[in-house]
């Protein structure tokens, strides 16, 4: 059985940094390609970040480029998103997703197989 559990969420002001944590059990995050989504209220989840951490290759979406760096663990089997610079804008639920077996880049929510729960990231500014 496939479980993604994120955390490190909570609230920060503007300029914080936060780091978010994807501890994965059932599948091996090296193997597949390891994404972080959002979702503010009232909008539609939205990529954010991905990893394919076998080839070494990272993905971004252009709103946190420079701020964000995804990464990846393999002896503890987690992914991580280290965000730097907060803004308001980024406030939402973060959620971590796997796409299994598949290395070629995705951005969109039904390419991927599994997803965790969720943690809320809070920006005031």
């Amino acid at each position: 059985q496939v479980q993604l559990i994120e955390s490190g969420g909570g609230s920060v002001q503007a300029g914080g940094s936060l780091i978010l944590s994807c501890a994965a059990s059932g599948l091996t995050i090296s193997r597949n390609f390891m994404g972080w989504f959002r979702q503010a209220p009232g909008k539609e989840r939205e990529f954010v970040a991905a990893i394919a951490w076998s080839r070494g290759r990272t993905y971004y979406t252009d709103s946190v480029k420079g701020r964000f760096t995804v990464s990846g663990d393999n002896a503890k089997n987690a992914v991580y998103l280290q965000m730097n610079s907060l803004k308001p804008e980024d406030t939402a639920v973060y959620y971590c997703a796997a796409r299994v077996g598949v290395f070629v880049e995705a951005r969109r929510t039904p390419d991927y197989d599994y997803w965790g729960q969720g943690t809320q990231v809070t920006v005031s500014s």
